[in-house]
Order: C-alpha cells, then sequence, then structure tokens
C-alpha cells in the first residue's frame, strides 16, 4: 500500500475540520437552517471544492426577519490543480528559490485549503476568519508519470477576529488560545506571525486594521524564512510544518466558539447595529481592495466568483463623513483607538 502524499493527507485533514467547524455552528443554533454544502468541479482545469455557507432567507411578508446566530458564514474548501504561467512562477522566486524559471515555461501546481468567514447578527458578537492552506509547484511529469517531481512546497495560514464593539477577554481568550497552539511548536511563531497579522489586515487608507489580529503566516517550508530566525526551535520539515497547520486549525472552535455563546443573545440597539454595519463596510473595503486572495481568486480563469466573494457580509454600510467613532470616550471610539494601535492581548493577560 503506497504511503499517502502530503497533498492526500492535507486534503483529508481540512475536510474534517471543515465537518467539525461547521457542525459546531449548527450545534450552538439548532433551531436555523442548515448550512448548504454545495459540491464543485473546476471547469477547463482540474479541481473541485465543497463551499458551506449559511444565509437566512429574508421573509416575504412583513413579519420580522430571522433571528439565528449568524447572519452569514462560509467554510470552503478548495483543492485545485493546473498550470503556473511563467509571471507567476517569476513572483515566487522570491520566496521559493528551488522554483525553475525560465521566462517561457509554465510548471504544474496544487493548491489546497480551507478558507471561512463568519459575520454573526448580534453586534456585539465579533466577525471571524481564518485561512489554512498548502501549496505545491512540480517539474512537468514524463510520460507515464502521475505527477512531476516537486520543486517547491509550502504552508500559510492564520485566523484574525474583527469586533465591532471591544471586550478585553474576548480578544485576549482568541490571542491567548492561538499562542497555545503555536507554543507546542516554537515560542518564536506567536510573536512572529501575530505582527504579520497586525500588518497585513492594514487598510491604508483609513489608517486602521480591519480587527483586533491574530495569526497570519505564509511561505513555511524548509527553506529560510524571512519572519523567523534560523536558530531557534521552528518546524522546519513538512511533517513538522504539517503538524503545527493543525495544531492552529484545531484551535479555530476553542478559540471562537466560547466568545460567540458568550455575545449572541446580548441585548442590542439600532445604534449599535448601525456601527456594526459601518464596521462591516470596512471590511468589504479591505477584502476589495487588498486582500491577496480575493484579487488571486478573481483574477483567475474558470475562478469560482461565489465562492470567492462569500467573504463579504450579508448587510454593509456607509455614510459620508459619519460621527460615529470620532468620540475616543465611546465605545466605538475605544475600539478604533485600539485599531490605530494594536495592542499585545496576551501580555495584558499578564498585567
Amino acid at each position: 500500500m503506497e504511503t499517502p502524499t502530503m497533498r492526500q493527507r492535507f486534503e483529508e485533514y481540512i475536510f474534517g475540520l471543515q465537518e467539525e467547524i461547521i457542525t459546531s455552528f449548527e450545534t450552538l443554533d439548532p433551531n436555523a437552517p442548515k448550512f448548504k454544502r454545495d459540491s464543485w468541479l473546476r471547469a477547463h482545469q482540474g479541481g473541485k471544492g465543497v463551499s458551506g455557507v449559511f444565509f437566512a432567507p429574508p421573509p416575504t411578508d412583513a413579519s420580522p426577519g430571522p433571528q439565528t446566530v449568524l447572519e452569514k458564514a462560509g467554510v470552503n474548501i478548495s483543492v485545485v490543480h493546473g498550470m503556473l504561467p511563467p509571471a507567476a512562477i517569476k513572483e515566487m522566486r522570491a520566496d521559493h528559490s528551488s522554483i525553475p524559471y525560465d521566462e517561457k515555461t509554465s510548471l504544474p501546481f496544487f493548491a489546497a485549503g480551507i478558507s471561512l468567514v463568519v459575520h454573526p447578527r448580534n453586534p456585539h458578537a465579533p466577525t471571524v476568519h481564518a485561512n489554512y492552506r498548502y501549496f505545491e509547484i512540480s517539474e512537468k511529469a514524463t510520460e507515464g508519470e502521475g505527477t512531476g517531481k516537486v520543486v517547491a512546497w509550502w504552508f500559510g495560514g492564520g485566523s484574525d477576529l474583527t469586533p465591532s464593539y471591544l471586550y478585553d477577554e474576548d480578544a485576549r481568550h482568541f490571542h491567548t488560545t492561538l499562542q497555545n497552539a503555536c507554543n507546542q511548536h516554537g515560542s518564536e511563531l506567536y510573536p512572529a506571525f501575530k505582527k504579520w497579522c497586525d500588518e497585513y489586515f492594514y487598510i491604508v487608507h483609513r489608517q486602521e486594521t480591519r480587527g483586533v489580529g491574530g495569526l497570519f503566516f505564509d511561505d513555511l517550508s524548509t527553506e529560510k524564512h524571512a519572519r523567523l530566525s534560523d536558530d531557534v526551535k521552528r518546524p522546519r520539515s513538512s511533517e513538522e510544518i504539517f503538524d503545527f497547520i493543525k495544531a492552529v486549525g484545531n484551535s479555530f472552535v476553542p478559540s471562537y466558539l466560547p466568545i460567540l455563546e458568550r455575545r449572541m443573545s446580548m441585548p442590542s440597539t439600532d445604534q449599535q447595529r448601525r456601527w456594526q454595519l459601518l464596521r462591516r463596510g470596512r471590511y468589504v473595503e479591505f477584502n476589495l481592495v487588498y486582500d491577496r486572495g480575493t484579487k488571486f481568486g478573481l483574477k483567475t480563469p474558470s475562478a469560482r466568483i461565489e465562492s470567492i466573494l462569500m467573504s463579504l457580509p450579508e448587510t454593509a454600510r456607509w455614510e459620508y463623513m459619519t460621527d460615529m467613532g470620532s468620540d475616543l470616550e465611546s465605545e466605538e471610539g475605544r475600539l478604533i483607538a485600539v485599531l490605530k494601535q494594536p495592542i499585545d492581548w496576551v501580555g495584558l493577560e499578564n498585567l
């Protein structure tokens, strides 16, 4: 019996994680509609996926709208393969020098990942995002071979929290859970990836972060990494990095579900809903203007647009020169202050 490849093992892992996450949300709100599992095949090039999407259809009459815990959510998997054009290869060689490049030759690639975004209904319950992925580039297969020799591979991912109303205990819980998962594999990982997250999820034209952060990382492989010291303990082999990915992936439910349970039934006002929708507008701005995954997906031939845009909230709001958040003594202003100057949430635990 052949040993499963990393492609096969990662694919099996993310399908299991998807089911665990969806089941946890369905269990939390048993009277809500179930997630819609939508299986798909990639046209023209190879690939497949399952989009697990939650939405509550609006009423068709004047009756009150749905009272579900979630307003919109997606827990999506894609497993795709095809040919990588020379321009993309050239860009990737900056972090992966082992990839051959001659300006003319395309190379086979494989990419698999789980990506999720959850927008709860209650303004006190934060939005959450997570993504874990594996990428592989190989030589062209010779006749009779299934796949060519792998010339480069790497893992990436992360998870981050985006509240409309700031609860310090929620941010501490989220970050501490992620730190504990990271520390099993090296003490440098959490601070490096937390800093990277704050930098990545930054809305330049607003001069604020999208939320209170979490983890963001990419290009984890056996090669040297620009953001990690080469002389400290960290996962280096494919097995060690895959174990790290599973640790942080498995930390999603315990990092977020307790927060959602605490906030999902809190009373809220129309003014707080207004602020929530304004913050969701910021979420849309980041995803459409800056997010690399969204931009890459929209440029990909035969891309599944519905799955790419599932990260956007069902409802958002923009106001011309809004005054909400300008009073630093208000709850809204307190959030803005933290988005302007990221905090060491784990360090607060020890004060």
